[in-house]
């Protein structure tokens, strides 16, 4: 076997298109799960909207999320040894609704 596919072996080949490079913001997660996959939905919800919307829904099966776990858990260790404790809220600063919307 020559070097280049011995080097290659094992290795996945990914494409990243722009569109999915850009990423999308959420401010909220819903998580469900059955016997065989688990479902997590991510929302962003603003101030002054009143319907938020599912912007990413990402099925997995239940071994694909234990290692999402895991591997989230290590790159948040090693964040936080980097930057410091990640503090999380025991309530949430801002209820959900923000509050009234806005008039102009």
């Amino acid at each position: 076997m020559s070097e280049e596919k011995k080097s290659n072996k094992g290795k996945i080949n990914i494409e990243l298109d722009e569109a999915v490079a850009e990423g999308t913001y959420s401010n909220l997660a819903i998580i469900n799960h059955s016997v065989s996959e688990f479902v997590v939905d991510f929302v962003n919800i603003m101030p002054g909207r009143p319907k938020s919307k599912v912007k990413s829904r990402i099925i997995l099966t239940p071994q694909h999320a234990k290692r999402l776990l895991k591997a989230l858990g290590d790159n948040i260790n090693k964040f936080e040894q980097a930057h410091g404790e990640i503090r999380d809220y025991e309530k949430a600063p801002v209820p959900l609704n923000f509050g009234p919307t806005g008039q102009a």
